[in-house]
């Protein structure tokens, strides 16, 4: 076996996570037989098929997925000297990817605004997104940090801060279900609800409830977006929110209230700062997420 290439393993990185060859190509801004090549005789150079081909296009081999994890730590490393080398002179530049669920948006836009103006020469990359694709892009080192509601147990995430944020029923004030406490499940299918899909943390916990119970929603409106679900619930729907998307900004919504359901299990959720297990972060990526832990435990004490 010959010397690894790095910048062969470029082009079959880009293949095996475009999906294609083509779609690689015009990533790359190279001819796809290029693209075929440079994987061929990386091919060649490590004695093992790296790729393989389906209708869909093309995916890694098991060997392939053992060079996809050396490349990617290679580009940690990568990051982390070029990072270190610039704090030596004094230089802060770099780039951050942070992915997040919608409703942490208000709390932390501030924040990234204050980062950037300590660190101007720090670029900062923001994702939102479903709490699946949070964990996801987390673990693929696709993000650096994430902000996620309720994630499921998975060994390759740390948690740096848990905070307690139930899932709670957003109604308008002046809803019928504003005067009944506590609120049963079964109940929320005699009026108009709207519900995120099952790829958020808060459907998910839903499910579960839905297991438990033996009780089925039947939703109205399917929405991933938060503010469409509080505009819903303004306008006479329910929806199940965490409490803290309507509670840190009231002022925003002063005509709608979280109530509780009555289920454990609804009270027992909670929003986690995260990174990948074992991921050494650079010192600009560390300074924000001392930071957000910073801003979001004042934020639930406030």
């Amino acid at each position: 076996m010959s010397y690894v290439h790095e910048n062969r393993i470029k082009f079959f990185f880009e293949a095996v996570n475009k999906g294609s060859v083509r779609a690689a190509a015009d990533a790359l801004d190279v001819a796809p037989s290029a693209v075929s090549r440079q994987i061929s005789q990386l091919e060649q150079e490590l004695a093992v098929t790296l790729i393989e081909r389906h209708r869909r296009g093309i995916k890694a081999t098991e060997a392939g997925e053992e060079v996809l994890k050396y490349y990617k730590a290679y580009l940690i490393q990568q990051e982390l000297l070029l990072e270190n080398l610039q704090s030596l002179q004094g230089l802060q530049k770099g780039h951050i990817f942070i992915a997040m669920g919608e409703g942490y948006i208000d709390d932390v836009a501030g924040l990234l605004s204050e980062f950037s103006s300590q660190f101007p020469e720090i670029k900062l990359h923001l994702s939102i997104c479903s709490s699946n694709e949070v964990i996801r892009k987390v673990t693929e080192d696709e993000a650096h940090l994430g902000l996620v509601f309720n994630p499921a147990r998975d060994p390759k995430i740390r948690s740096h801060l848990a905070m307690d944020h139930p899932l709670s029923i957003i109604l308008h004030k002046e809803h019928p279900l504003a005067q009944i406490s506590p609120i049963e499940l079964s109940q929320l299918n005699q009026y108009r609800l709207a519900l995120t899909d099952v790829s958020h943390g808060i459907r998910q916990i839903i499910s579960q409830v839905e297991n438990l119970t033996g009780v089925v929603l039947t939703p109205t409106l399917e929405c991933n977006n938060l503010s469409t679900l509080k505009a819903y619930a303004i306008n006479g729907g329910i929806t199940l929110l965490p409490k803290f998307t309507i509670e840190h900004h009231a002022h925003l919504y002063p005509d709608l209230i979280a109530l509780p359901l009555h289920h454990p299990t609804f009270a027992q959720t909670k929003s986690h700062i995260i990174t990948r297990l074992g991921r050494q972060l650079g010192n600009a990526a560390n300074t924000l997420l001392h930071m957000l832990v910073y801003e979001m435990k004042k934020r639930d004490h406030d």
